[in-house]
């Protein structure tokens, strides 16, 4: 068991566990690659029929992006591909700062994950982040776990997680909990695992 952090979501150790002979309490090394990559993650999502925020193509052209960034519509996010625990990530209003966030973000990307390239994803006003535990089995298996709330953050990492998730409809939760399934079975997932979602005002939900 390899506890959390980036030690947990990197394929190279499932890959060497997995050639060494040792059984390793985690995603097999596939499911690693492609969830560490935000692009394709979400191309997985749309396969499975769950809903996803507006975003651009990857790539390390600013002007590409920034071009992107006018078409979405502000706020958005500036993005790293590879990114994750809040860095190479950064929060947009205006057109005017996002060349200088972009180019921090790369910085911090390249130098975090050795990957570079950024995306630009629209950004949801006041949005709360949800979460769905999801466990799998070998054989095909997928159970959630229910949900809870990890919006009160600081520097994109979670502070506090509150389960059940107050003030969600019955209905909203349904379509969380089909969503986290329905993705786990489309990469088929093994072990336990976390699906990551948004949910605006409206309780529209994004993964």
């Amino acid at each position: 068991y390899p506890g959390y952090g980036f030690l947990s979501e990197n394929p190279d150790l499932a890959r060497a566990c997995e050639e060494a002979g040792i059984v390793f309490v985690g995603p097999p090394a596939s499911v690693l690659e492609m969830a560490g990559n935000k692009v394709t993650a979400k191309e997985y999502a749309i396969k499975a029929g769950v809903p996803v925020l507006a975003s651009s193509a990857a790539t390390t052209d600013i002007d590409a992006l920034i071009a992107a960034a006018a078409d979405i519509g502000f706020p958005v996010f500036a993005k790293a591909v590879a990114g994750g625990g809040g860095r190479g990530m950064r929060r947009v209003e205006k057109p005017d700062e996002l060349r200088g966030a972009l180019e921090a973000a790369m910085r911090e990307a390249e130098t975090a994950f050795g990957d570079g390239r950024m995306f630009i994803e629209q950004a949801v006003v006041r949005p709360r982040h949800i979460e769905v535990q999801i466990m799998a089995d070998a054989h095909g298996t997928t159970l959630h776990l229910y949900e809870r709330d990890c919006s009160v953050q600081r520097r994109f990492q979670k502070v506090i997680e509150i389960a059940p998730a107050p003030k969600l409809r019955a209905e909203t939760k349904s379509r969380l909990y089909g969503y986290a399934l329905r993705i786990g079975r489309n990469v088929q997932y093994n072990n336990a695992g976390t699906v990551e979602f948004l949910v605006d005002k409206d309780e529209n939900i994004y993964f």
